[in-house]
């Protein structure tokens, strides 16, 4: 009877531990592909919505070089919302060969901004805390 009552109390305090860690993982909504849910996004400014997606690239930039190094470049969707995509090479390989006109087909987290929005977030997290993204361009999936 004590080994029952032990084992009980040590899964009561196993789970009340667990249960406390689940803030860990970031609170993040999905949403299904579609340009539209984007568009309602960007006009409901929403934010932390873990979306996918496609599009075309319209410019290449710079990297980013500040703290962690990010790929960045500017996305058109096919209605018109203009998104920057900012992928952390520190952690996920760079898209090879990108140029303007491509399309990139992309797993990440948006973030509201007055220009379209911004998608990050698309690689996976070595901490396991948060949802891993990707991007695909030519066939290669990059995270």
């Amino acid at each position: 009877m004590k080994k029952l009552l032990l084992v009980l109390l040590i899964g009561f305090g196993l789970y009340g531990v667990l249960d406390k860690q689940s803030h860990l993982f970031s609170p993040v909504e999905q949403l299904a592909p579609s340009d539209g849910q984007l568009r309602e996004a960007f006009e409901q400014r929403r934010s932390n919505l873990q979306v996918e997606g496609s599009g075309v690239v319209a410019k290449v930039l710079r990297d980013d070089q500040k703290g962690s190094r990010h790929q960045r470049f500017i996305l058109r969707t096919t209605d018109g919302l203009s998104l920057l995509v900012a992928h952390n090479i520190d952690l996920a390989p760079r898209v090879e060969g990108l140029s303007e006109g491509d399309e990139i087909i992309f797993f990440g987290e948006y973030e509201w901004n007055d220009k379209g929005g911004v998608i990050h977030w698309t690689h996976h997290d070595p901490q396991g805390r948060h949802v891993g993204g990707w991007l695909k361009h030519k066939g290669r999936t990059y995270q």
